[in-house]
């Protein structure tokens, strides 16, 4: 009975993110416009972070990767979005519900882990300037990432294949604008105490395991800055760290108002706007904080638009 329940069930109904019908078209050019920059800045960080030889640095290593990241976890979500937007039908078949939840966990919970070996990528570069290139070398730069994806692969696999192996119920309407884990959850008629009790521990630990490497690393760059003699010294080190902890502060910002709000205030509303917040607008903010915000950037950009110049004449 249960397999041919689940049989049964062929498409989801996304609810979207408002359900009034006046706010329909002006959302549709907000998130396309959101989507637009996206792609332009996060492509172009990646391909500039590639081309330009003098990017060839760990600390952009990371954010080619940060960006990588960013572009995957937009696009995964905004395209379908858009198109709901568009033909005004929020349906979403079973496997490609299954495919987007997967793709959406692997990003977002590689983006935490990415987020922690930067800060310790800029821990090593003010508090061991002289031993950072010995220590911060390619083999280490490619395990921090690469742990990363393994682990965020691993744990998407998992969740995905308990939910959607277990029996869904009643109505097809998932209360979100993609298919996450809670409201999929929330929909399960079968058992589902373990998957529930898996998501809330490795949400968890991914939280604050992240924060507390980020928070570890801050502490003691801020002990070598107080340190450090002559305050153009200071300024330098604050100048490495600013943009990363800009980006550090908005994506946790985010998510902690999300996950800290009391019982009697909390709604699948408030959930749907950080939602927006963490998986559309911050994808469109980190290429924009670390290029508006970085000379080695914006320098890197000149060079590449004076080469093309070149070329053409």
């Amino acid at each position: 009975m249960d397999q041919q329940n689940r049989s049964s069930l062929t498409e989801f109904i996304l609810m979207g993110v408002t359900k009034q019908a006046e706010l329909q078209a002006p959302l549709l050019g907000v998130f396309l416009i959101i989507y637009t920059i996206t792609v332009v800045g996060n492509l172009g960080m990646i391909i500039l972070t590639q081309v330009d030889s003098r990017l060839h640095t760990p600390m952009y290593f990371f954010i080619k990767h940060l960006a990588f990241i960013d572009l995957g976890n937009s696009t995964v979500i905004c395209p379908k979005m858009l198109v709901n937007f568009v033909v005004d039908q929020n349906t979403i078949s079973y496997y490609a519900c299954a495919t987007q939840l997967a793709f959406f966990l692997m990003f977002i919970i590689s983006e935490f882990f990415i987020l922690s070996a930067m800060a310790y990528d800029r821990y090593l570069a003010i508090c061991n300037p002289l031993l950072y290139n010995v220590i911060m070398s390619q083999r280490l730069c490619y395990m921090l990432v690469g742990i990363p994806y393994l682990y965020s692969t691993f744990q998407a696999l998992m969740f995905t294949i308990k939910i959607f192996t277990l029996t869904f119920c009643g109505s097809n309407v998932i209360s979100h604008f993609y298919c996450d884990d809670i409201p999929l959850l929330l929909m399960l008629c079968s058992n589902a105490q373990e998957i529930e009790l898996l998501v809330i521990l490795f949400s968890a630990f991914n939280l604050i395991s992240s924060l507390l490497i980020i928070l570890m690393s801050y502490i003691l760059i801020l002990i070598a800055i107080f340190q450090m003699c002559s305050a153009e010294s200071r300024k330098k080190a604050f100048s490495t760290c600013g943009s990363h902890l800009m980006v550090v502060v908005v994506f946790y910002g985010s998510l902690l108002f999300m996950y800290m709000q009391p019982n009697s205030t909390h709604s699948f509303d408030t959930d749907k706007m950080a939602s927006v917040f963490y998986t559309l607008v911050i994808p469109m903010l980190n290429p924009l904080i670390y290029s508006l915000r970085n000379k080695e950037v914006k320098n890197a950009f000149q060079r590449v638009l004076k080469n093309k110049c070149k070329l053409s004449i």
